[in-house]
């Protein structure tokens, strides 16, 4: 019986992606440096911490990844404030949800001041009962940490919880730790739509769906 549904925030509830895509590339470009083509695809799975190492390696960097921190989150500071917008269907989805009384939690690797202004603004913070960042478990989502911590918040066991990413990766690791794992369609992630089906119970194009599909998925 499901019973709570953890959702990823960039690329599945905010369409976020294509700035990511070029943050990193944006926040170099700032201090005068030209970033591989790759650059977003490498960052995407990463914490900003994680990312702030990899910028700080790669192109030797004379700053501290703190310094690096410092000036991707202000690269990208504005853009969630205000500007991301919701994915279209996210908070009939949400209230659908929650009418029936599932548990709602975000996991995200986003900081969570941003995450949480962005989901403010965009007038679905108040639906979630916890918010769950990368930088609260330590890690980001090559490792179950974070789904962990929001069940174990939002009370509910793995196997009763649904975890809706648009990441092959981030799917894979929520499904090996037992939990219900739902695709989500991102042009970002449009290349991997194969995999992600086989991973997932569902894979969703958009959130236009029947809410009662999702409680026999398992």
């Amino acid at each position: 019986m499901i019973r709570g549904a953890i959702f990823d925030m960039d690329g599945t509830l905010l369409d976020s992606m294509p700035y990511w895509d070029h943050a990193g590339e944006v926040y170099l470009k700032n201090i005068g440096i030209k970033a591989a083509p790759n650059l977003g695809k490498i960052l995407f799975p990463m914490t900003m911490e994680e990312g702030a190492e990899y910028l700080q390696e790669a192109y030797d960097l004379p700053l501290t990844v703190k310094e690096i921190t410092a000036g991707t989150n202000r690269t990208v500071e504005n853009f969630y404030q205000n500007q991301i917008p919701l994915k279209p269907g996210v908070i009939e989805l949400l209230k659908s949800l929650k009418a029936r009384g599932i548990k709602l939690a975000v996991a995200t690797v986003t900081i969570r001041p941003l995450a949480e202004a962005a989901l403010e603004r965009c007038g679905v913070l108040e639906l979630f009962d916890t918010l769950v960042t990368a930088d609260d478990v330590g890690c980001g989502k090559d490792c179950p940490d974070i789904f962990h911590k929001a069940s174990e918040i939002i009370g509910t066991k793995p196997s009763e919880t649904l975890v809706f990413e648009d990441s092959v990766h981030a799917l894979q690791t929520a499904k090996e730790a037992g939990f219900v794992p739902v695709g989500v369609y991102d042009d970002s992630s449009a290349d991997e739509q194969d995999k992600m089906k086989q991973i997932g119970v569902m894979y969703l194009k958009n959130f236009d769906v029947d809410v009662e599909d999702l409680f026999s998925v398992q």
